[in-house]
């Protein structure tokens, strides 16, 4: 099964596609970011605060770990200031559009590559994967909105928002979320696949994902802390950098414990998964033949079969005789002899 999960790897190329579903991740981040921010200035106004100027403030420090001093003067503040005049309707639509478009196409990278391994592709069309997708990165949307910023701030974040669970939160804390992240990859893993199988059957490779995803992590920061911390070769861009790092090393795990599941698949079957593999083998030889057919019958009849190599010149077949073996030479003169001087067959009388 380690030899099937490693090919499979290998077969589908997942560090390849790990790197392009962490390139529209991360290419809808800043439209994300931003209808945010233009969302924000119509709840100023129903809620009569003034919190977009404070974020503002911390967006732009932000920006300066990304950005020089003339970039952020000259892109990052003219940009805020522009999109926090109020609300901004078209950058929330457009914004929005474009997140929804490059965020679901990441997904679309999970979903594809899983379904191939598991050799059911073609059994879903491309427009039910692509909503699929959707709702799938909707829902990663709103979980990761709210599980991504507890796992970073940790327990302590949690205690000082609610100080009476102190004791509750120190104890439930990490169980809560290994067990919401598992539930979370099971459900991608179970939803990608185009045929319905038991659940629980997915949550090995859920399992592998996570213990991949903390140890490519923990690797990653040490990366990190060694060559971008401080001065780095990759200057203002050492942030995006270390953020594509990261979203590269979880999709890379996605992909891997999805190889793993499909391993399973193969050596310990699901019915639903056997039989829809089964029949999507015989589709295929079913197109095949008829390719095959359609060929033949666009070539037409094949020629009358003469004896002779029809790509052979036979009225002059000692031209050949530098790219042809001698015994293959003198059968060709002879079979040229006899044919300009067919033999003479005796009078019957």
């Amino acid at each position: 099964m380690l030899k099937d999960t490693v090919d499979s790897c290998m077969e589908y190329r997942i560090l390849g596609l790990a790197a392009e579903a962490a390139f529209f991740t991360l290419l809808s981040v800043p439209p994300l970011l931003l209808s945010l921010i233009g969302l924000l200035g119509y709840v100023d106004d129903w809620t009569g605060t003034d919190s977009i100027s404070s974020l503002e403030a911390n967006l732009i420090e932000a920006s300066r770990t990304v950005l020089s001093d003339k970039g952020v003067r000259e892109i990052a503040q003219p940009i805020l200031d522009d999109v926090m005049k109020g609300g901004r309707p078209d950058v929330i639509s457009i914004g929005f559009l474009f997140a929804l478009w490059s965020g679901s196409r990441a997904v679309n990278v999970f979903i594809d590559t899983i379904t191939v391994m598991y050799g059911l592709d073609g059994v879903r069309g491309i427009v039910k994967t692509r909503l699929v997708a959707f709702l799938l990165f909707l829902a990663a949307l709103l979980i990761g909105s709210v599980a991504l910023p507890l796992m970073v701030a940790g327990p302590d974040a949690v205690v000082r928002i609610v100080p009476w669970s102190e004791t509750l939160v120190q104890v439930l804390y990490w169980p809560v979320v290994l067990v919401l992240s598992v539930a979370f990859l099971t459900t991608l893993y179970h939803v990608s696949v185009p045929v319905r199988s038991p659940w629980i059957e997915d949550v090995p490779g859920a399992l592998v994902a996570l213990a991949m995803w903390v140890f490519g992590s923990f690797l990653l920061r040490i990366y990190l802390t060694s060559t971008i911390e401080g001065a780095s070769i990759y200057g203002s861009l050492a942030a995006a950098v270390a953020v594509m790092l990261w979203i590269g090393v979880s999709a890379f795990a996605v992909l891997v414990g999805a190889a793993v599941n499909a391993a399973i698949d193969r050596v310990w079957p699901a019915a639903a998964t056997a039989a829809a593999r089964a029949a999507n083998e015989r589709v295929r030889e079913a197109q095949v033949a008829e390719y095959v057919a359609r060929a033949a019958a666009q070539r037409g009849p094949a020629p009358d079969d003469d004896g002779d190599d029809p790509d052979m010149p036979s009225e002059f077949p000692e031209r050949w005789s530098r790219f042809l073996p001698p015994e293959d030479v003198s059968s060709r003169f002879r079979t040229h002899a006899k044919s300009m001087h067919p033999p003479h067959k005796p009078d019957g009388s």
